[in-house]
């Protein structure tokens, strides 16, 4: 899943991609409200981390656009304003929840998990290869019924595979997928992860194959 956070603080912007990454959320970060739009344009993101108090284009008008051209993605808004007032502005203009800074990371996850599980219902929730279940929106992954514990990382790779079965990815789309646009990790990283996924998938680690050269690929 890919967030789209929103914040001009450039370090708390930091502190909330370095989090969200930890969890296994792909991410981009927008300083302003108009880049913010523009990429809303470009990329389909599962949720929406939006501050009310923007550069260029505030937070609330922001929400306006995104609602006038019918995008459904959810969005929370994060602001330090916590008047009553304000929160009616926010929900208003289109946002689906609203948390006031400083922020408690448990809280957001799980306000997070709340907007994913209201709107799922506009694609398939879970995901299914043999014996795998993988829940997107809970990110719990079972194997013949049994839960599998995984890092925010493997839960984010295994789910790239499942949505796309038989597609060969290459090293660089899943470190894109998994970490963000600008990563520059070294590439035997994801073989690590894989690595890893590989021994907690036990007899179901079959599926999980290897394209010398080209990549991985879930082949159930």
């Amino acid at each position: 899943m890919r967030v789209l956070i929103v914040e001009d603080d450039p370090r708390f912007g930091s502190l909330l991609q370095r989090v969200l990454t930890a969890e296994g959320y792909a991410n981009d970060l927008a300083a302003d409200g108009d880049e913010a739009l523009g990429l809303l344009r470009l990329v389909s993101y599962d949720l929406v981390l939006l501050d009310l108090m923007l550069p260029l284009v505030p937070g609330l008008e922001v929400c306006r656009q995104l609602r006038e051209t019918r995008q459904e993605v959810p969005v929370l808004m994060l602001t330090a304003r916590d008047a009553v007032e304000h929160r009616v502005e926010g929900l208003d203009a289109g946002a689906d929840d609203y948390l006031t800074k400083p922020v408690a990371f448990s809280e957001l996850f799980a306000r997070m998990r709340v907007l994913l599980r209201r709107h799922s219902g506009r694609r398939e929730p879970v995901l299914r290869a043999a014996e795998l279940r993988l829940d997107p929106v809970r990110r719990r992954l079972y194997l013949a019924e049994q839960p599998v514990e995984l890092t925010g990382k493997e839960f984010a790779i295994l789910e790239l595979l499942m949505r796309h079965p038989e597609r060969v990815f290459s090293r660089e789309e899943i470190s894109e997928h998994v970490w963000d646009f600008a990563y520059e990790g070294a590439s035997n990283m994801i073989d690590v992860y894989i690595a890893r996924l590989r021994r907690k998938l036990g007899p179901a680690a079959r599926y999980l194959v290897t394209l010398r050269g080209q990549g991985y690929s879930l082949r159930p």
